[in-house]
């Protein structure tokens, strides 16, 4: 996570702690003693170099503190893997869940890291039966793993795809049975819901139409933001990054990226709060 400390040319994302979490969110920290929302998300909510991502877009117009629980490489297992975080989620009046892909969890098939769930730890005896000859000690991130699997055989990872599909449904629908208050799925991509895909392209990984309303059932709302062709003629206009990091920011969601989440959000929100 050397991006979240200030070099030349970076942003200084002010990281903090809440309580006795473990993880790393960005700041500066908000107040939790009072009223206020929260945004579970990834990489894209904490808002790698964005100057103001957008729940801090959305904590201007709301009037009501926004704290962002945005974390890279994290996911439901993480989230739920920490009782300071869900504590947080707990006592707000509404939490925005960005829907994450399916690659970064456990499953029967693969292991992955507590805290940064996009790092593969092992597979398991019928991954590596599904694929043999496969040398899985050469894979550090889940991405790399399942675009190389797929790349050795479509027919052998449909069977891959619908176990993280399988393992996605369960574990966002105990995270959304745990959140008590007012709750709102936020689908943040450059591209809207589509039909079953199991090549492992695009963000959020392996979740289609079909899951996402699935798990729309236990929400008060979803909200779907789709990249305007706008947006994404910006480019990495207003981002803040060390020369070096240009391809890492451009496969990010930009400015006009946060600045279409935010105006998605608000209004619903607004009828919560």
């Amino acid at each position: 996570m050397a991006y979240v400390y200030p070099v030349d040319g970076s942003l200084d994302y002010l990281p903090c702690r809440y309580g006795r979490s473990r993880l790393l969110f960005r700041g500066p920290r908000r107040d939790v003693s009072g009223r206020y929302a929260v945004v579970l998300g990834g990489i894209e909510a904490y808002g790698r170099y964005i100057p103001q991502p957008f729940p801090a877009l959305v904590e201007a117009g709301l009037d009501l503190p926004v704290v962002n629980l945005g974390c890279p490489n994290a996911g439901p297992d993480a989230w739920m893997g920490d009782p300071a975080v869900m504590e947080i989620v707990s006592r707000a009046a509404v939490t925005v869940v960005q829907v994450p892909g399916a690659a970064d969890l456990t499953n029967r098939l693969y292991a992955v890291h507590s805290r940064r769930n996009d790092r593969f730890l092992r597979a398991s005896p019928v991954l590596q039966a599904i694929y043999r000859g496969v040398d899985f000690t050469d894979f550090s991130f889940t991405r790399h793993m399942l675009r190389s699997l797929f790349d050795v055989g479509p027919e052998r990872f449909a069977l891959v795809a619908e176990e993280l599909r399988s393992a996605w449904a369960a574990r966002m629908g105990a995270l959304m049975a745990q959140i008590p208050g007012q709750k709102v799925l936020l689908w943040m991509a450059d591209r809207p819901p589509g039909p079953r895909r199991d090549a492992p392209l695009g963000e959020p990984v392996l979740v289609d139409a079909a899951m996402l309303e699935a798990l729309a059932t236990q929400a008060d709302a979803l909200v779907t933001a789709v990249t305007s062709a706008r947006a994404k003629a910006r480019g990495v206009e207003g981002m803040v990054f060390p020369a070096m990091a240009e391809p890492a920011a451009r496969g990010l969601p930009g400015l006009g990226a946060h600045e279409d989440v935010a105006a998605a959000l608000l209004p619903v929100l607004r009828g919560m709060v």
